[in-house]
């Protein structure tokens, strides 16, 4: 409408040309393999249920089910009572029988099959319908984002090109893109259309399959799945069959690697489920190959922040229905931006496969073929985010974010603010990231649009002062931006945290140096620490250490004592002398970007205080973990705003569940989950790892292997006036620990605290799993 305002006639001329389907709008010469007829989705789901692999489990699950029923006795006592009649063909006759009730469940499990596949498959055959989706999303998606989707040029004119020779070859492109927003695939959409390219199948999750726009996002590629298969073998083979047939056929895909939405603004971990399907398809030959292409979604601002923070700070997540999805029109009259979207060069899914089987092979300890399998599923995981964030570009937005959370003061004046930023594009662009292109306009400029973007909700402006001051209004909501870049810095914040654990000691600078060793063992705890949180370069902490000391030393942040007889070894690293004459403006960068985290993995540990069990106590008990988790969340707003927690990102409930994942494979707790979906997870400190009380007052005690973790994350911990003194810590953290967590064990005597013995065993050996496979991740880090 905006357009149609500003030039009626140029409005109505674009919608007659995509009514008529002119020019490129036509999308008739796509590159890709035919999909817009009628029939199309019945041939498809004709081709899904003749599938050869689906076929196999349906005989398999019907064999089965009629041995279950003769064990039962349901086809047993027809089969006793042929045998005791001793009519010949007695024998015949029962399998005969048997042979019925197989064809029968075969037929009842392929009519549930029908039923499932026509839910799941998209029905994208109607080339007038992707006509007139293109047309809307386009103008919704440009009236939120004023400044419209950017892409590289040479980016797109590759991915053409790829794409074309795909299509020979009748291989399917498989868009691998991070997920930050609902737009994601919006905009993947709108960017294929406009280049002619087939439209990929988005692999979505059926909670957002709600009436009216569930059926039309089926039109324009979506296909639906559950977000749990659970144990159902048929689903689970209906999906692989699904994703076999689209690779078979050619035919371009596209899933999120992390799985759900990022609500803290950097990449989440890699989740193996479709990845696997893709896996097995080309590893088993069913496929003959598939072309990966990762792609990176950037935004000025992400629509869906507010709701975010809602989830992070412990409010549940409503279901998508249509009001919600209606009511988001509201924020397309807001001026939220630019989208930046970059493809990293495609790669063949069959030749990583040999690479890394090669790869495998060499190594001196042989794997067996599921082992291996593994580890090339997880290495596909992690380089497709290594993919990503190589090709990621960094939004203004994020920029002023990332200055305003790492600035010790209160506020920034905007010559300050101009200068950090323009610093911070540098550091950036020296550590092989990308800023996002303005074509020349001054850096002033560009600060104003992001300023413009991210609102006075986000950003203050102080009143009556000698220069304009900006200063941090909702600093939770700008971590979410700020996260968008910690990734480049990660290494240098590590060490910087490191570092900080002698720094914090004041003194003269030989009192705040560290030894090699120190740095050394500092850095592999908290990188171990961080492991879920970060995606981490694949070299080793050896070289990654190495690789990071040198950044620092060449950038003037550190300087190092090398040994004089043999300069590879290191004796000592400390702050260079022009940067305590900078203030540690460098030095505090990286530490301001790292500590929220350290706070919110100090929380985590202290909160695992609270399933201390009280002395009156008897036997094994196990608490709800969602309430474990629940009150860790309440525990951290009451230390925030009692001044023991310097960070209020701290209580993320994301991050905190991420600690508790650690703490799970280290074997701090053991967590046992119940196959039934309805009963909670219970979790209870393991044996070794459980504090003791005092037996005359009943309080915890500030000794034992989990404060001597705490102690360890707190090294790291930023300092602060409330922290200066440990022992009047140790009473009131562990006093309030232990009084917030009565609730949990009250609950737990209410019912008795007991899980079954089956499943506490089971948790038992699954944490023993658990902590064996981490020698993957170890070797990675």
């Amino acid at each position: 409408m905006a357009r149609f305002r500003q030039s009626p006639l140029d409005f109505l001329r674009e919608i007659s040309l995509h009514v008529s389907g002119t020019g490129w709008r036509s999308y008739d010469n796509i590159v890709g393999q035919p999909i817009f007829y009628a029939g199309f989705s019945e041939r498809m789901k004709g081709m899904v249920l003749r599938n050869e692999k689906l076929g196999e489990k349906v005989r398999e699950l019907a064999s089965r089910r009629v041995d279950a029923e003769v064990r039962e006795g349901g086809l047993g006592a027809e089969i006793e009572n042929n045998r005791v009649s001793g009519v010949d063909g007695g024998s015949l006759g029962v399998e005969e029988r048997k042979h019925r009730r197989r064809v029968q469940i075969e037929e009842q499990l392929m009519e549930v099959a029908d039923k499932l596949t026509d839910d799941m498959i998209c029905k994208m055959e109607s080339q007038r319908f992707i006509r007139g989706a293109y047309y809307l999303c386009t103008q919704l998606l440009t009236r939120a984002y004023h400044q419209g989707i950017h892409v590289s040029s040479e980016e797109v004119l590759r991915l053409r090109g790829v794409a074309e020779q795909a299509e020979k070859n009748k291989q399917s492109i498989i868009f691998l893109p991070c997920h930050r927003s609902h737009v994601d695939y919006v905009s993947l959409q709108i960017i294929c259309y406009r280049l002619g390219l087939a439209l990929p199948t988005v692999v979505a999750g059926d909670n957002l399959n709600f009436p009216v726009v569930g059926s039309f996002l089926q039109h324009a590629g979506a296909m639906w799945i559950r977000r749990s298969f659970g144990d159902d073998q048929l689903y689970t083979t209906l999906v692989q069959a699904y994703i076999d047939t689209l690779l078979q056929n050619g035919f371009n895909l596209e899933c999120f690697v992390e799985g759900g939405r990022s609500r803290t603004g950097k990449l989440l971990p890699p989740k193996f489920g479709i990845l696997n399907f893709l896996l097995d398809s080309v590893a088993s030959g069913r496929v003959n190959d598939a072309i990966i292409c990762p792609v990176s979604t950037q935004y000025d601002k992400v629509i869906e922040v507010d709701s975010y923070i809602s989830e992070l700070l412990g409010q549940p997540k409503p279901k998508e229905n249509l009001m919600d999805f209606l009511s988001a029109s509201s924020v397309l009259s807001l001026k939220l931006g630019r989208v930046d979207v970059r493809f990293h060069e495609p790669w063949s899914l069959r030749g990583f496969i040999q690479q890394q089987t090669e790869r495998f092979t060499q190594l001196p300890q042989q794997l067996d073929a599921k082992e291996m399998r593994l580890r090339i599923l997880r290495t596909m995981g992690y380089k497709v985010l290594s993919d990503i964030n190589d090709v990621s570009v960094v939004m203004p937005t994020a920029l002023i974010g990332t200055v305003l959370l790492t600035l010790r003061g209160r506020g920034v004046g905007k010559a300050e603010l101009v200068r950090r930023v323009e610093w911070l594009s540098d550091r950036v662009r020296s550590q092989g990231g990308r800023v996002a292109h303005f074509a020349g306009l001054p850096t002033s400029v560009v600060v104003e649009r992001g300023l413009e973007v991210l609102g006075p909700g986000l950003v203050g402006t102080v009143q009556g002062l000698p220069e304009e001051t900006f200063y941090a209004v909702d600093r939770f909501q700008l971590s979410f931006y700020r996260n968008m870049t910690i990734h480049l810095f990660i290494l240098q914040a590590l060490v910087s945290a490191a570092m900080y654990t002698k720094i914090k000691q004041g003194g003269g600078p030989e009192n705040q140096r560290i030894t090699y060793e120190d740095l050394h063992g500092q850095v592999y705890f908290l990188s171990q620490l961080f492991r879920g949180e970060f995606i981490f370069p694949t070299e080793g902490l050896d070289a990654n250490l190495t690789k990071a000391l040198n950044g620092l030393e060449r950038d003037n942040v550190v300087q190092i004592t090398r040994n004089s007889e043999d300069p590879s070894k290191i004796g000592f690293i400390e702050l260079s002398d022009a940067e305590r004459e900078c203030g540690r403006e460098n030095f505090d960068f990286y530490c301001f970007l790292i500590w929220p985290f350290v706070e919110a993995s100090w929380l985590g540990a202290m909160s695992l205080q609270m399933l201390t069990p009280p002395l009156t106590q008897i036997g094994e008990t196990w608490l709800d973990m969602k309430k474990v988790q629940d009150r860790a969340q309440l525990l951290g707003k009451t230390l925030y705003h009692q001044g023991d927690l310097s960070y209020f990102e701290a209580v993320n409930k994301e991050i905190l569940k991420n600690a508790y994942q650690r703490f799970e494979e280290e074997g701090m707790i053991v967590v046992a989950k119940s196959k039934d979906t309805k009963i909670p997870s219970t979790v209870r400190l393991a044996d070794d790892w459980t504090p003791s009380r005092c037996k005359k007052t009943g309080k915890i005690m500030a000794k034992g292997k989990l404060w001597t973790f705490s102690e360890l994350v707190s090294l790291s911990r930023r300092e602060g006036k409330n922290r200066r003194d440990g022992a009047t810590v140790q009473n009131r953290v562990l006093a309030l620990a232990d009084k917030v967590g009565r609730e949990l064990w009250e609950d737990a005597a209410s019912r008795d605290g007991l899980v079954d013995k089956d499943e506490a065993r089971i948790a038992k050996a699954k944490g023993k799993r658990k902590r064996k496979a981490l020698n993957i991740d170890r070797a990675r880090l």
